[in-house]
Protein backbone atom coordinates (compact mmCIF):
# COMPACT_ATOMS: atom_id res chain seq x y z
CA UNK A 1 0.00 0.00 0.00
CA UNK A 2 3.07 2.45 0.52
CA UNK A 3 4.67 1.30 -2.50
CA UNK A 4 1.29 2.30 -4.03
CA UNK A 5 1.19 5.81 -2.19
CA UNK A 6 4.91 6.46 -3.33
CA UNK A 7 4.13 5.73 -6.82
CA UNK A 8 1.28 7.57 -7.02
CA UNK A 9 3.02 10.39 -5.66
CA UNK A 10 6.11 10.68 -7.53
CA UNK A 11 3.63 9.79 -10.62
CA UNK A 12 1.46 13.05 -10.31
CA UNK A 13 5.05 14.81 -9.82
CA UNK A 14 6.24 13.31 -12.82
CA UNK A 15 3.64 15.88 -14.50
CA UNK A 16 4.97 18.93 -13.38
CA UNK A 17 8.69 18.42 -14.51
CA UNK A 18 9.91 18.88 -18.29
CA UNK A 19 8.77 15.97 -20.73
CA UNK A 20 11.69 16.19 -22.60
CA UNK A 21 13.98 16.10 -19.47
CA UNK A 22 16.01 12.55 -20.15
CA UNK A 23 15.48 11.63 -16.55
CA UNK A 24 11.98 12.23 -16.90
CA UNK A 25 11.82 9.45 -19.35
CA UNK A 26 13.67 7.42 -17.48
CA UNK A 27 11.39 7.95 -14.45
CA UNK A 28 8.39 7.28 -17.16
CA UNK A 29 9.72 3.90 -18.27
CA UNK A 30 10.99 2.41 -15.52
CA UNK A 31 7.64 3.22 -13.58
CA UNK A 32 5.66 1.74 -17.12
CA UNK A 33 7.64 -1.19 -16.60
CA UNK A 34 7.58 -2.26 -13.53
CA UNK A 35 3.74 -1.63 -13.60
CA UNK A 36 3.51 -4.27 -16.54
CA UNK A 37 5.84 -6.73 -14.46
CA UNK A 38 3.00 -6.63 -11.94
CA UNK A 39 0.49 -7.05 -14.05
CA UNK A 40 2.40 -9.66 -15.75
CA UNK A 41 2.87 -11.79 -12.29
CA UNK A 42 -0.69 -10.96 -11.47
CA UNK A 43 -1.77 -13.11 -14.56
CA UNK A 44 0.78 -16.04 -14.59
CA UNK A 45 -0.79 -16.06 -11.22
CA UNK A 46 -4.41 -15.80 -12.03
CA UNK A 47 -3.07 -18.58 -14.69
CA UNK A 48 -1.62 -20.80 -12.92
CA UNK A 49 -4.53 -20.52 -9.75
CA UNK A 50 -7.13 -21.70 -12.80
CA UNK A 51 -5.05 -23.97 -14.57
CA UNK A 52 -3.86 -25.96 -11.83
CA UNK A 53 -6.75 -27.32 -10.22
CA UNK A 54 -8.26 -28.93 -13.38
CA UNK A 55 -5.76 -28.50 -16.44
CA UNK A 56 -8.36 -30.59 -18.81
CA UNK A 57 -10.09 -27.13 -20.13
CA UNK A 58 -7.24 -25.20 -21.70
CA UNK A 59 -9.71 -22.66 -23.96
CA UNK A 60 -11.68 -21.84 -20.75
CA UNK A 61 -8.14 -20.01 -20.24
CA UNK A 62 -7.55 -18.10 -23.23
CA UNK A 63 -8.62 -14.81 -22.74
CA UNK A 64 -5.67 -14.64 -20.05
CA UNK A 65 -3.41 -16.63 -22.13
CA UNK A 66 -4.26 -13.45 -24.78
CA UNK A 67 -4.02 -10.89 -21.89
CA UNK A 68 -0.97 -11.88 -20.78
CA UNK A 69 0.93 -11.57 -24.61
CA UNK A 70 -0.75 -8.39 -24.86
CA UNK A 71 1.06 -7.38 -21.35
CA UNK A 72 4.41 -9.14 -22.17
CA UNK A 73 4.01 -7.25 -25.70
CA UNK A 74 4.30 -3.69 -23.94
CA UNK A 75 6.38 -4.96 -21.25
CA UNK A 76 9.24 -5.22 -24.58
CA UNK A 77 7.96 -2.24 -26.06
CA UNK A 78 8.22 -0.48 -22.57
CA UNK A 79 11.93 -1.75 -21.75
CA UNK A 80 12.77 -0.25 -25.49
CA UNK A 81 11.63 3.04 -24.62
CA UNK A 82 13.31 2.33 -21.48
CA UNK A 83 16.63 1.86 -23.60
CA UNK A 84 16.10 4.46 -25.77
CA UNK A 85 15.91 7.17 -22.73
CA UNK A 86 18.94 5.99 -21.34
CA UNK A 87 20.76 6.18 -25.03
CA UNK A 88 19.63 10.04 -25.19
CA UNK A 89 20.60 10.63 -21.46
CA UNK A 90 24.12 9.60 -22.12
CA UNK A 91 24.37 11.43 -25.45
CA UNK A 92 22.77 14.47 -23.05
CA UNK A 93 25.75 13.44 -20.54
CA UNK A 94 28.40 13.08 -23.45
CA UNK A 95 27.66 16.67 -24.89
CA UNK A 96 27.84 18.50 -21.17
CA UNK A 97 31.41 16.29 -20.76
CA UNK A 98 32.64 17.91 -24.05
CA UNK A 99 31.57 21.37 -23.14
CA UNK A 100 32.95 21.24 -19.78
CA UNK A 101 36.81 20.00 -21.80
CA UNK A 102 36.49 23.45 -23.35
CA UNK A 103 35.74 25.56 -20.54
CA UNK A 104 38.47 23.73 -18.92
CA UNK A 105 42.02 25.07 -18.16
CA UNK A 106 44.55 22.69 -19.65
CA UNK A 107 47.17 24.35 -17.89
CA UNK A 108 45.48 24.80 -14.24
CA UNK A 109 41.94 23.07 -14.58
CA UNK A 110 40.14 26.20 -13.78
CA UNK A 111 36.97 25.77 -15.21
CA UNK A 112 36.07 29.03 -16.55
CA UNK A 113 32.56 30.82 -17.18
CA UNK A 114 31.19 29.73 -21.32
CA UNK A 115 32.83 32.27 -24.04
CA UNK A 116 35.64 33.04 -22.26
CA UNK A 117 38.94 32.28 -24.83
CA UNK A 118 41.45 32.63 -22.03
CA UNK A 119 41.88 31.07 -18.41
CA UNK A 120 40.44 33.48 -15.74
CA UNK A 121 43.32 31.82 -13.13
CA UNK A 122 46.86 32.31 -14.83
CA UNK A 123 45.65 33.52 -18.61
CA UNK A 124 46.62 30.24 -20.55
CA UNK A 125 44.68 30.05 -23.52
CA UNK A 126 41.54 27.72 -23.94
CA UNK A 127 41.34 24.79 -25.75
CA UNK A 128 38.08 25.80 -27.02
CA UNK A 129 35.98 24.45 -30.62
CA UNK A 130 34.12 26.90 -32.42
CA UNK A 131 32.02 24.02 -34.43
CA UNK A 132 30.28 21.21 -32.81
CA UNK A 133 28.45 18.36 -35.03
CA UNK A 134 24.66 17.27 -34.64
CA UNK A 135 24.24 13.83 -33.06
CA UNK A 136 21.02 13.47 -35.49
CA UNK A 137 22.58 14.45 -38.74
CA UNK A 138 26.21 15.39 -38.34
CA UNK A 139 26.06 19.24 -39.39
CA UNK A 140 28.07 21.49 -37.65
CA UNK A 141 27.29 24.25 -35.21
CA UNK A 142 28.34 26.66 -32.59
CA UNK A 143 28.79 26.50 -29.16
CA UNK A 144 25.88 27.77 -27.65
CA UNK A 145 23.23 27.12 -30.61
CA UNK A 146 20.11 25.13 -29.27
CA UNK A 147 18.28 23.58 -32.52
CA UNK A 148 20.40 22.09 -35.52
CA UNK A 149 20.18 24.08 -38.32
CA UNK A 150 20.11 20.72 -40.55
CA UNK A 151 17.64 18.93 -39.25
CA UNK A 152 15.73 20.70 -36.54
CA UNK A 153 16.65 18.20 -33.43
CA UNK A 154 17.20 19.94 -30.00
CA UNK A 155 21.11 20.47 -29.34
Amino acid sequence: MTNDLFGGLMKGLGTFMPKDDPNVKLFQSQSEISELQNRELELYAELGKKIYPDIKDQEEYADLATELQFTQKKLRSAQDALQAAKSVKSEQELKEQELLKTRTCPNCDTLNPEGVKFCQECGARLNQSTKVKCTECGAEFSIGTRFCGGCGSQL
